[in-house]
């Protein structure tokens, strides 16, 4: 199985160059990392230059329209031959466990959606001045930081073993989030990839899950096994978010499978 990371970037070359180096740490490395740039400046293509060598990178950029994770994404999709599609995002570190376990999680039928740790603000703060190796951290570390304010909680570190439970809310579209998720690049195709219609921040994500579902491609829980550390931002710019709830209402009373504006536009 040829897997490949899809990482979402906007100007945010430190948290990037954070995300690289756990992804560079892997137990088992990703075939392929295409970092999607949703318009950044030249400092993010910098950090990219760096791992060139160290890792099997590409650097999708597309120009700064404005807030467009779906079209990046299909973008940097369009870039990968890979059997199997990982989505993170910029500023999610990962444990170096991480590729191993949406490996094992991968099955036919289903797509995989991890939650997250999220950092305070003064712990990213930290983590970026000193550049911590945390995807390295211990259970025992992050249940400390959980005590003294370092993180929202620790609970998502631990690994519960087993497939069955994972499967108890197979249609369940809420928890997919494209800062964690892994699935199928057949399936993907399948549904003309992410609508880009989307702009601005918000409800791409479910868009997809829900189209996913409707095709057949059903929810497997990555929690208690893929857990992320997400640094701490400032809150995206929302104010298009009404227009993007309205089109995630209209796509849950439809009957629609493929995306409107999709990957299509970016293949040859």
């Amino acid at each position: 199985m040829k897997t490949a990371v899809i990482v979402t970037t906007y100007n945010r070359p430190q948290a990037l160059r954070l995300v690289l180096n756990s992804l560079a740490s892997q137990t088992v490395p990703a075939d392929q990392i295409v970092v999607a740039d949703d318009g950044s400046t030249q400092s993010t293509a910098e950090c990219i230059a760096e791992f060139q060598g160290k890792l099997p990178l590409q650097h999708a950029w597309q120009a700064d329209l404005g807030f467009r994770a779906a079209a990046a994404r299909n973008m940097a999709v369009s870039r990968s031959d890979a059997d199997y599609l990982i989505f993170l995002d910029g500023d999610c570190i990962v444990p170096s466990d991480f590729v191993e376990k949406h490996q094992r999680l991968a099955e036919q039928g289903w797509f995989v959606a991890g939650n997250r740790i999220l950092l305070s603000e003064r712990l990213t703060e930290n983590v970026l001045a000193s550049e911590a190796g945390i995807h390295a951290w211990s259970t025992w570390q992050w249940l400390w930081q959980s005590f003294v304010g370092g993180c929202n909680r620790w609970s998502p570190k631990l690994f519960i073993p087993g497939q069955i439970w994972r499967k108890q809310r197979p249609t369940r579209w809420q928890q997919a989030r494209t800062c964690n998720l892994g699935l199928w690049r057949h399936d993907f195709d399948q549904v003309n990839g992410f609508d880009e219609t989307y702009n601005g921040w918000g409800h791409e994500d479910a868009d997809l899950a829900v189209r996913m579902i409707r095709q057949g491609v059903l929810h497997k829980e990555g929690r208690f096994a893929t857990a992320v550390f997400h640094l701490w931002h400032e809150e995206n710019d929302r104010s298009q978010t009404q227009e993007n709830e309205a089109r995630l209402k209209t796509i849950l009373s439809s009957s629609e499978i493929q995306a409107k504006r999709g990957l299509s536009q970016h293949l040859g």
